[in-house]
């Protein structure tokens, strides 16, 4: 996604020096409901942000985040979600979208889950105290988990069976645990979940990564499935939510989904194939000595299906814009002129080219070991 010109957004803040700007009430949106955003300065949160301010359904949108973002009609607060002091920010608020996530590869994961997990927390209670009624959470269809013996697709009220091994992912159950916990502690508060498939449009994510590689790599016996979900799709998804359109816990993506060699074709990427236990433990060590963001957990959302239905947006009436296949044709050409090998990208940094180059080393030598060993037993 680009950012306006700099000279623009300084324009901007030189007419609004304000860190709290309120825009003139637009008296035809009398009836709508007031929706605070939180992360509301950068991707999907910008996005939602935008176009709720754009929507004559929505009587006003409460923006917040650590920095100003370009979004005008929007009313701004700049502050850490971790901050109690939010609450008197979402005061006359009636829905909360929470946004606010560091899921980025390069976070110290400790530090990643104590922003996710007390951001979440705090949000959550500061809603209950100022008498906002829903909370919308943004989690993935991740937390249902990539298991060779799960229906395709899963049921949107299937068991959870994640685990924290992912990037990530301990986090977002985490957070689906507060959101379940949360009307019990505060009676009178509902929580709305949303979990997007494999999302896509200015994502930088493992499953992204994928993509970036010179070849695809494929885990030998296993029957990967790749559903996709455009940000424009999430973010109609979340005004659904926004607006009460939809409760509870659904999914958001694409309808059906792509087999591996169906991505093959369509991508002209080739595969390069290991064993399971290869694969995975090449994974492990080159993430344990550094040279790799993703853990090996990560692996297993290659390598089985966590296909889930949509149907509990198609019964209230929404339905995506996007196909996989269009969603992944503009997934390649976003991630195109980028080249990532092991889940490291080269050619950030000179120290950051010469881990993925081991990484690449790695993992390549790997698999010339296994293309030997193959021969070798040929020859008995």
């Amino acid at each position: 996604m680009s950012s306006p010109d700099p000279q623009v957004r300084a324009a901007r803040n030189l007419a609004d020096p304000s860190p709290e700007s309120k825009p003139t009430k637009n008296s035809s949106r009398s009836r709508g409901p007031v929706v605070a955003v939180t992360g509301a300065a950068t991707g999907v949160g910008e996005l939602l942000t935008a176009h709720l301010a754009a929507s004559d359904e929505i009587k006003q949108v409460i923006a917040i985040d650590e920095r100003r973002g370009d979004v005008a009609g929007a009313t701004w607060h700049i502050l850490d979600v971790r901050d109690p002091a939010i609450a008197e920010k979402l005061r006359g608020a009636d829905v909360v979208v929470h946004l606010a996530l560091d899921l980025d590869l390069e976070t110290d994961p400790a530090a990643r889950t104590a922003y996710n997990v007390r951001g979440t927390q705090t949000v959550l209670t500061a809603a209950a105290a100022v008498g906002v009624h829903r909370v919308v959470l943004c989690t993935s269809a991740m937390v249902y988990g990539a298991l060779p013996d799960n229906d395709l697709p899963l049921s949107e009220d299937a068991e959870l069976r994640a685990t924290a091994e992912a990037t990530g992912v301990g986090d977002l159950l985490e957070i689906e645990r507060l959101g379940r916990r949360a009307p019990r502690a505060h009676p009178g508060l509902n929580v709305t979940v949303v979990r997007p498939t494999v999302l896509v449009g200015g994502t930088d994510t493992a499953l992204t990564r994928y993509f970036e590689s010179p070849r695809l790599l494929v885990v030998a016996g296993s029957r990967p499935a790749w559903q996709f979900c455009h940000v424009d799709d999430l973010v109609s998804a979340l005004e659904y939510a926004a607006l009460e359109k939809i409760d509870g816990e659904f999914a958001v993506g694409c309808d059906g989904w792509l087999e591996q060699e169906e991505v093959e074709e369509l991508s002209g990427v080739r595969r390069m194939e290991l064993p399971s236990a290869v694969a995975l433990g090449a994974a492990a060590r080159l993430h344990r000595i550094g040279l790799t963001p993703s853990p090996a957990g990560d692996l297993a959302y290659t390598m089985h299906p966590w296909v889930v239905s949509v149907s509990r947006l198609h019964d209230v009436g929404w339905r995506p814009r996007w196909t996989n296949e269009e969603v992944l044709a503009a997934l390649l050409e976003e991630v195109e002129g980028r080249h990532t090998v092991a889940g490291r990208r080269l050619g950030r940094k000179d120290a950051t080219a010469a881990g993925a180059a081991g990484a690449t080393v790695a993992l390549l030598g790997t698999a010339a070991l296994v293309r030997r060993a193959r021969k070798a037993r040929r020859r008995f």
